[in-house]
This record gives structure tokens, C-alpha cells and sequence, in this order.
């Protein structure tokens, strides 16, 4: 099958096709000045989609920042709708806090956990979740899915942003840790029996998939 490239400026149409507003760029100026990379306009967008899709009342974000992606999912999710998000520096999760403040979101619907990944997620609870956006350490992608399973419930999403890792996961020459743990982490997404999935090359890729209901893994 034949394909067209995407150009550079089909690309930057879509990435910029739905717009952000005063607070996201606020938000998105912050991350710059502390050294965050938040999601793009393009992969925000999906998020606040998906989350709208799904109805979503609980949603849990590994990867706090500054509060960009955390505002895409809550404008997508119910007006009762909690975000769970997580991330081990405090002083991001205080910059997303002012963030979701001028936003006008109450407090109540952002639930900020300081710490590491890993040892928060253990202890949420299983089968709760519409939606889990996953945006931290690389390397732990394959376990923030493991988790992910567990704490969605059948018809939920999770979703991996950073999927294309700045071009070097379509590269089998590239074989640093962090780019080896993404494609082994999209293998695993396809290949899973109880995931529906599909790559967005939005931004720099957003894998996401679809948990299924499997009678047998019940």
C-alpha cells in the first residue's frame, strides 16, 4: 500500500487544530521554566477526547507536570469527574495546583499524590478507573501497565504518551533503555488479549488501548 507523508505543515495544522487558551498556555510556560516537557496541543486534545468518549468520572495521570495534560483530561471528563495524578516532585504538583486554580476547577476534582509511581499506584483501588494516562519514567512503562489493567474497569483506556520517543522507536538501530522499554511496551499493548490498541502519531505518539472484558481472566 502506497502512502503519502504527512508534511511538515499538514502536521502542524493538526497538532494545532484545537486550540489552547490562556490557562494552558500558562500552564505550558511553567513546565518550560522548570524543565518539563508536557504533552503537545495535538496529544492533549486526544486526551480531553477520550476522557469526553468515555464519560469519564475517575481518571489517574502518572505524571503530574505543571498541570497541562491534567487540564485537558478534566475539561474532558465529567463536571463530578476526580483526577487522580501523580508525581514525585511536589514543587510540579504545586505549580499544577496553581494551574488548575485559574482554571476554575475546584479542588475536590484534582487529587494530587506526592511520591513515586509505583509505590502509589498499589494502592488505588482495582477496577475504578475510566481512564489512565501514563507520562513518567520511561523505563517503568511496562509496569505502569500491569497496574493499569488492574485498576481499570472493563471498557477503560489507558493511554502512553512519548510512543514514538522522539523518532528512535521506528528505528531498530536504537537500542538505549528507555527507547528498548517504549517499543517493547507498544509489543506488548498488540500482542495483549485484552486490549484493543492503536498508536496516534500525535505529538510524539500516544499508545492507546482499550481493556476488554475477558471472562477467563476474571
Amino acid at each position: 500500500m502506497t502512502t503519502t507523508p504527512v508534511s511538515a505543515a499538514s502536521w502542524s495544522y493538526a497538532e494545532e487544530f484545537v486550540a489552547e487558551d490562556e490557562v494552558l498556555a500558562a500552564a505550558r510556560a511553567r513546565a518550560q521554566e522548570v524543565g518539563v516537557v508536557a504533552i503537545g496541543p495535538g496529544g492533549g486534545a486526544a486526551l480531553r477526547f477520550l476522557a469526553s468518549v468515555l464519560d469519564a468520572r475517575a481518571v489517574v495521570e502518572i505524571g503530574t507536570g505543571t498541570g497541562v495534560s491534567g487540564l485537558w483530561l478534566l475539561r474532558g471528563m465529567r463536571a463530578d469527574g476526580v483526577l487522580t495524578t501523580v508525581d514525585i516532585e511536589t514543587e510540579h504538583q504545586r505549580l499544577a495546583r496553581q494551574s488548575f486554580n485559574e482554571a476554575g476547577i475546584a479542588s475536590q476534582r484534582a487529587r494530587t499524590i506526592s511520591g513515586a509511581a509505583l509505590d502509589v499506584l498499589p494502592r488505588l483501588t482495582d477496577g475504578h478507573y475510566d481512564l489512565v494516562f501514563c507520562d513518567g519514567d520511561k523505563r517503568e512503562y511496562a509496569a505502569y501497565l500491569t497496574e493499569a489493567l488492574r485498576l481499570l474497569r472493563p471498557g477503560g483506556v489507558v493511554a502512553f504518551d512519548n510512543a514514538l520517543w522522539h523518532d528512535r522507536v521506528a528505528d531498530p538501530a536504537q537500542r538505549d533503555e528507555e527507547t528498548v522499554a517504549i517499543r517493547d511496551l507498544g509489543r506488548a499493548v498488540v500482542e495483549h488479549p485484552d486490549l484493543v490498541s492503536l498508536l496516534l502519531p500525535v505529538g510524539d505518539g500516544l499508545l492507546v488501548a482499550k481493556k476488554t472484558w475477558n471472562p477467563e481472566s476474571d
